[in-house]
């Protein structure tokens, strides 16, 4: 089965809805390739000074660089960009509150073998969540063209309804060829992994992944974002990364203290979600 493939125009709707049909798809030239230029280039120095990884399934070729909200205004817009939001609202509208999850530039090098095909979901300990539960919906935005030479990431289309820990290999996938500045969307469950590269070319994607907001998240933001970059950044970019409660009883501070209130020093010009109110609510609808 083909990767679905939507246009520019496409809502978060659509994209929601090919993700429930085949737990992943593609927005095509989602926006112009400048701007992820612009976002390589705020990182340039952090690119450059990242070691390869230490194990087959890191790379032992390819660079993970990762604090980018610390590190790169531009992907700060990419994070809350809206169509991503809007999708994985609708993704994870089951939960009271998603949350970011990992940022992460990508890097895979020249003769870097294909990685392990995997479920990103399996790094909250390969916890069973339900077949019909959703806990992540992920991106990767290319940096560069993504090509099959290249090693763009392979998916298995359709494999968010598989059984879990099957061991597949890259034979069983396809790959998510796509031009730079477009969306790779793909849920927790999405069995996939990063290509070969055979190029001569180092293969660039930017991986923004969010979560529903009872989970710890892969990246801490927390230490990531130094405190006095954090305390510049607008309102919703820091209830995204975490400045928030999980639902009703996650993640408040001392005597039930808005976590952004703390932060900042001052009450927070947002609303804190996750309300006693809004759980009842939740409970009653799905009763």
């Amino acid at each position: 089965m083909p990767i679905p493939r939507l246009s520019p125009t496409a809502s978060g709707e659509e994209v929601a809805a090919a993700l429930a049909a085949e737990g992943c798809a593609i927005v095509e030239r989602a926006v112009a390739p400048a701007l992820l230029d612009q976002a390589r280039g705020e990182l340039k120095p952090w690119l450059e000074a990242t070691p390869v990884g230490q194990d087959d399934f890191s790379g032992r070729r390819t660079r993970r660089t990762g604090g980018l909200i610390a590190r790169s205004e531009t992907c700060r817009d990419l994070v809350m960009y809206p169509l991503v939001l809007d999708a994985v609202g609708k993704v994870l509208h089951h939960v009271t509150t998603f949350q970011l999850h990992l940022t992460q530039v990508i890097a895979i090098g020249p003769d870097e073998p294909a990685q392990t095909i995997h479920r990103d979901q399996w790094a909250f300990d390969f916890f069973p969540f339900p077949a019909d539960y959703d806990v992540q919906c992920n991106t990767i935005w290319a940096m560069t063209d993504f090509t099959e030479a290249n090693g763009a990431t392979r998916v298995v289309p359709g494999s968010h309804k598989w059984e879990d820990r099957l061991e597949l290999t890259a034979e069983q996938t396809v790959p998510a060829e796509m031009p730079a500045g477009s969306i790779l969307f793909y849920t927790g469950k999405i069995y996939h992994g990063g290509g070969a590269n055979r190029s001569q070319q180092t293969r660039v994607g930017l991986n923004i992944t969010y979560a529903v907001s009872w989970v710890r998240q892969e990246e801490n933001q927390y230490l990531a974002v130094p405190h006095d970059i954090a305390r510049t950044l607008p309102e919703p970019l820091l209830r995204m990364m975490g400045y928030a409660r999980g639902a009703y009883a996650l993640g408040y501070v001392d005597d039930s203290r808005d976590p952004l209130d703390v932060l900042l020093g001052r009450k927070a010009e947002t609303q804190c979600l996750g309300s006693l109110e809004e759980a009842e609510a939740r409970i009653r609808s799905l009763a």
